[in-house]
């Protein structure tokens, strides 16, 4: 068990030592996608300090220390931490993390980077949405409601897709990417490539000083939650509504201009119903 190994030798550890122990522990899923001299970069350390600190591990190298970690990652011992009480108990801790989730976002969401980019999708050509892993589902779901606007709008969960898209954007297109962590590569490079293209970006992301969020031009930040050992764990309800809330602002700008739209909408979808 390298995390485990790795608390119980945390407070013997030197200070850069410990950047990067510290580093494992909070995200051991993005670990193991950097090279050692990412690593090294991301936890503000050297090479050299992540070689010792892989040593004392005991593994021969990082390389070696990578293989074993994401063997660690994918077989976990503990799904869940243990609650006290009975089912329904749990059932209440698990509904209060996400209102506690929707009330952080509340608390650190800036109006004036919302507005911006509200104003930005209003005046955008086409709308485009990324996000891979967990965060594609939540891309979909936004191309989807932009679409019932009337938006020419569409989702890429693939990063090769979506790299070859962001190359033929313009500077009139908007791309939404969606990352928890912020630190996914392949989304930063896809945000990267549209920003080249003169595209406008903007993300969505619990990763406050993350590259993602380096990266776009406006940055929406959710809550992150409370630290879990896996990335599978952390919930994605803050993303969720930040889609709600560009949804429905931009509703609310459209104003009465969609009443028309709606009515026509309703007409086509009334023979899918069986009421």
């Amino acid at each position: 068990m390298i995390l485990e190994k790795l608390k119980g030798i945390f407070d013997s550890l030197g200070e850069s030592e410990k950047r990067a122990a510290r580093y494992i522990l909070e995200r051991p899923d993005d670990v193991i996608h950097y090279s050692i001299t990412e690593f090294a970069h991301h936890c503000e350390t050297s090479e050299a300090t992540i070689y010792r600190l892989c040593r004392k591990l005991g593994f021969s190298g990082y390389h070696d220390f990578k293989i074993y970690l994401a063997r660690e990652l994918s077989f976990p011992r503990e799904v869940m931490k243990r609650v006290e009480g009975d089912f329904s108990s749990f059932v209440e801790m698990v509904v209060n993390d996400n209102v506690d989730i929707l009330r952080s976002t509340k608390e650190i969401l800036d109006i004036h980077q919302l507005e911006k980019a509200v104003d930005l999708i209003l005046d955008s050509d086409r709308l485009i949405f990324f996000g891979v892993g967990r965060s594609s589902p939540i891309a979909q779901d936004g191309s989807l409601r932009f679409a019932l606007l009337g938006f020419r709008t569409s989702y890429y969960s693939d990063p090769h897709a979506q790299v070859m898209v962001a190359a033929g954007l313009s500077e009139n297109d908007v791309v939404v990417a969606i990352s928890h962590t912020g630190m996914i590569r392949d989304i930063v490079k896809s945000v990267q490539v549209a920003k080249s293209s003169k595209a406008r970006t903007i993300a969505i992301t619990a990763g406050m000083k993350s590259p993602l969020a380096g990266e776009a031009d406006i940055t929406l930040h959710v809550a992150l939650g409370k630290e879990q050992a896996w990335d599978f764990l952390n919930n994605r309800i803050g993303e969720m509504l930040m889609i709600d809330l560009l949804y429905r602002c931009v509703l609310y700008k459209l104003g009465e201009k969609m009443d028309t739209h709606f009515e026509n909408l309703r007409e086509v979808l009334r023979p899918k119903r069986f009421k």
